[in-house]
């Protein structure tokens, strides 16, 4: 993930999709939206969609213009408004070790910010970059509110079934990566056969990123995660790394959440997972085009497997 981010037109790229984000985020009539949006795309993140956006320009050989930029800002303002919208579905006090907006300014002003969010990209992406982007943000935003709500109605479900776990994320989660690539093969006028392909590339990364996220979740100390450990079992959520480990063994599932957390950790959940997402990534990459750009080719073939490996690490140092 560092080789996506530090690569000099990438990094070159993201400073400008900084700019480009917090004067949408700045650009209510109001200062208290200003200020709660600015809260949130200030408190940290390493801009992956964005990376991934500009990445795939680079992909199909176009330098990251404007609206390559304001596509890529348009995708992690999407993602930020979503984020204050979770928290307040989870009723969350913290997030990446701050404050959320809800514990901070209430929930109704929360609201209407991450509203603010959605809706500013979703007018900058029709005025500053093109109809078909806007279609798709559009339509992703959509996904994201379907794959929340399929996942609402399936909390305190431990039935919850594999496929459902995965109906959900696709929306909620790995639709916006795929928005990120394909936002960029539709600015460079890639074929509808390179649009399909990288817009799966992105889906399947978008997959593995949440379900290692939901193990981490299971297996990382708060400290760590910068908010609760175990936050997704207290909220009744079943998700796929637990559905697996349940699978095999139904009574690790304890009425405390430490004791179910702790039973877990002396499980296979962690390489069963990493196996799960394995394939994942073989999916992914054998969805990607032709990159003729040996350096861009390089860093998208091995990101999600990159990713994986990054976990694993993680997983491994912990229970060391």
């Amino acid at each position: 993930m560092d080789e996506l981010l530090n690569t000099p037109a990438i990094a070159h790229g993201l400073r400008r999709v900084e700019t480009r984000i917090r004067r949408l985020a700045g650009s209510s009539a109001l200062p208290g939206i200003n200020t709660g949006a600015d809260r949130i795309i200030t408190a940290g993140g390493k801009r992956l969609r964005p990376a991934l956006t500009l990445a795939t320009s680079l992909a199909f050989g176009r330098s990251p213009d404007r609206r390559v930029i304001t596509a890529a800002a348009c995708v992690e303002l999407i993602h930020a408004g979503s984020l204050v919208h979770d928290d307040l579905m989870d009723h969350a006090t913290q997030r990446r070790g701050a404050r959320t907006l809800n514990a901070e300014l209430g929930e109704g002003k929360a609201l209407v910010i991450g509203d603010f969010m959605l809706a500013r990209a979703g007018l900058a992406a029709i005025t500053s970059v093109s109809r078909p982007v806007a279609e798709v943000l559009a339509a992703t935003v959509v996904e994201l509110a379907e794959g929340q709500y399929l996942e609402t109605t399936d909390l305190h479900n431990p039935h919850r079934t594999t496929e459902s776990a995965l109906r959900s994320i696709t929306g909620k989660t790995a639709a916006l990566f795929r928005a990120s690539c394909l936002v960029a093969a539709i600015c460079a006028r890639a074929s509808a056969e390179e649009r399909a392909r990288m817009a799966a590339y992105g889906e399947r990364f978008g997959l593995i990123f949440q379900i290692l996220d939901d193990l981490l979740d299971l297996t990382a100390p708060a400290q760590a995660l910068g908010k609760p450990a175990g936050n997704d079992l207290r909220q009744g959520l079943y998700t796929l790394p637990l559905l697996t480990a349940m699978a095999k063994d139904p009574s690790i599932l304890h009425d405390d959440v430490e004791t179910t957390l702790a039973a877990l950790r002396q499980t296979s959940i962690v390489p069963d997972t990493l196996e799960y997402c394995r394939g994942l990534a073989s999916d992914a990459l054998a969805a990607l085009p032709v990159i003729h750009d040996r350096e861009i080719a390089t860093i998208m073939y091995g990101l999600p497997t990159a990713y994986i490996d990054h976990v694993e690490l993680q997983t491994l140092t912990r229970a060391s």
